[in-house]
């Protein structure tokens, strides 16, 4: 919580938006939904193409079928990666959130809500006068460092035409009284979620967020200070 009683409203609602894993079974209206994706679709997309599509799931069969998925993606996740505390992390604080996420593999079929951002780019056009004034502009060295990143550039280049849309969304949740969390375990067994969902091949999943109304408070996050991450002008 900020100590700035001139603060944005915005500010405060940033500071208690903790990823909330503990969900009532009751259902949340469609019209909220719609809204939470409307936030998403405000947000900055690349060259503004908007290439970006929203799975929402409300319907209980679908929540079954992706269940078991979201089980073994989980299962994996806290064999390998979330079977240590990160360092800096108090081991309390640590225990009770895979206490949480447990909880949310164990009752995920009674999830009210999933939202899956998916992103594809267009084909781009080819344009040989173009790449060369690229070329040009970059120089050997630039060309050179630009093919070792292209497939890191291409996957950024994609991300940060969602996640943008996605905290949007997240911040939207939060601002109606709604818990929700952003996974991207799913990308585990990716090929499996597009078969439940009907997401065609070529479309890109960026994450799987659960939404519904929170069983426990929403509070004030616990975040490194700004001195510990704040470089000003040059590391």
């Amino acid at each position: 919580m900020t100590n700035d009683a001139q603060a944005p409203a915005l500010f405060d609602t940033m500071s208690t938006m903790r990823a909330m894993r503990r969900l009532k079974s009751d259902p949340v209206p469609e019209e909220l939904l719609e809204q939470l994706v409307q936030a998403a679709v405000w947000g900055p997309s690349g060259g503004n193409m908007q290439a970006f599509q929203y799975v929402v799931v409300t319907d209980r069969q679908v929540m079954a079928e992706l269940a078991p998925l979201w089980e073994r993606c989980v299962d994996a996740y806290l064999a390998t990666t979330g079977k240590y505390a990160p360092e800096g992390m108090d081991e309390e604080a640590y225990g009770r959130m895979v206490a949480a996420i447990r909880y949310q593999r164990d009752h995920f079929a009674q999830t009210p809500a999933v939202i899956i951002p998916c992103y594809q780019f267009p084909e781009p056009r080819v344009d040989e006068e173009g790449l060369a004034a690229s070329a040009a502009a970059l120089g050997p060295e630039g060309l050179a460092q630009m093919a070792s990143t292209q497939e890191r550039f291409q996957t950024l280049a994609e991300g940060s035409c969602v996640y943008p849309g996605v905290q949007n969304l997240l911040l939207a949740a939060r601002g109606v009284g709604l818990a929700a969390n952003i996974t991207i375990w799913h990308l585990m067994l990716e090929r499996e979620w597009k078969a439940v969902l009907g997401i065609p091949e070529a479309m890109n999943t960026f994450a799987v967020i659960p939404v519904g109304w929170p069983k426990g408070n929403f509070g004030p996050v616990r975040r490194k200070p700004v001195a510990e991450v704040l470089h000003r002008d040059r590391w």
